[in-house]
């Protein structure tokens, strides 16, 4: 199944603006985390930590409604969805 992968600021300049990954139906996030964690040592060490846990400033949504930390292990992906990867949001 064809996933769309949107990334933004630091993200973006690692795995790229848009990006279309094939993944195997039924495929949830962590599968998806860890096929662009794959491309690069650079990649893997930003969505990453050294155990392999996703790192807990990353934001996610997933066709624009945004996943909690909790639930990031139970989501499932289907065919044409599209995942956001954004960094902390900070401002004043």
């Amino acid at each position: 199944m064809k996933i769309t992968v949107r990334a933004f600021a630091r993200f973006r300049e690692v795995v790229g603006d848009v990006t279309a990954l094939d993944l195997p139906e039924g495929s949830g996030l962590p599968a998806l985390l860890a096929a662009l964690a794959s491309r690069s040592d650079e990649s893997r060490d930003l969505l990453v930590d050294e155990q392999g846990t996703i790192r807990e400033h990353i934001i996610f949504m997933v066709n624009r409604k945004r996943v909690s930390r909790s639930a990031l292990d139970s989501i499932i992906l289907a065919e044409g969805d599209e995942v956001a990867i954004y960094p902390p949001v900070a401002g004043g």
